[in-house]
């Protein structure tokens, strides 16, 4: 085919109007797109449920306003979206997409428990984590510098040099161990798990 015919062939009125008419169609989010989480207006009660489920550093923080009540924040530049900080919220303070409704829908609930763990080639039982630890310092108040103490109610203590945990269960997640512990030996895991709640006769 000739320059000439290429010509003519695209220079035909009726294909010159639909070139510059051509339009595509609306965009319009489909239900299940799950944009940044935005707040719901309940009132945010500082379980810091969110940030504990939270798998990317940095994406939420929950901070309080000028009157004095709390609030989640979405940092947008950490945040990608999975919604995990909209389905384990008990008080529903945040929203995105259809992931409350799909949550009312299946009668989803999170359970959660804490595990403190100790590396032993790491840990040389100076009971810094031992002595910050906020449970223990409930516990026993007099409880002295190395983390040493009597009581057996403590969550952890040093025991024959090396730090030991008692009670697991006592582990409220705030990860001060992981922070003062100067060889990075304490790590404390967190596992989430989805229930279905049973319905009700009102559901």
């Amino acid at each position: 085919m000739s320059v000439l015919s290429y010509f003519k062939e695209f220079a035909r009125p009726a294909w010159i109007k639909k070139f510059f008419a051509a339009k595509t169609a609306p965009l319009s989010a489909p239900a299940y797109f799950r944009d940044f989480p935005e707040l719901t207006g309940n009132e945010c009660t500082h379980c810091l449920e969110c940030r504990m489920i939270c798998p990317a550093p940095g994406a939420i923080d929950v901070v309080m306003r000028e009157d004095g009540k709390w609030e989640p924040q979405i940092i947008r530049g950490h945040c990608f979206r999975c919604g995990y900080c909209v389905e384990i919220c008990p008080e529903e303070v945040m929203t995105a997409g259809d992931i409350l409704a799909r949550k009312h829908e299946q009668r989803l609930a999170f359970t959660h428990e804490y595990e403190v763990q100790v590396h032993r080639k790491l840990c040389m039982g100076c009971g810094n984590c031992t002595t910050a630890c906020p449970v223990n310092r409930e516990i026993d108040p007099e409880m002295g510098a190395g983390g040493t103490s009597v009581s057996d109610d403590l969550l952890m203590r040093v025991v024959k040099g090396r730090n030991t945990v008692l009670h697991n269960e006592l582990c409220k997640g705030c990860k001060v161990c992981e922070d003062t512990c100067p060889n990075g030996a304490m790590h404390v895991a967190r596992r989430v798990q989805a229930v279905q709640k049973e319905e009700t006769a009102d559901a």
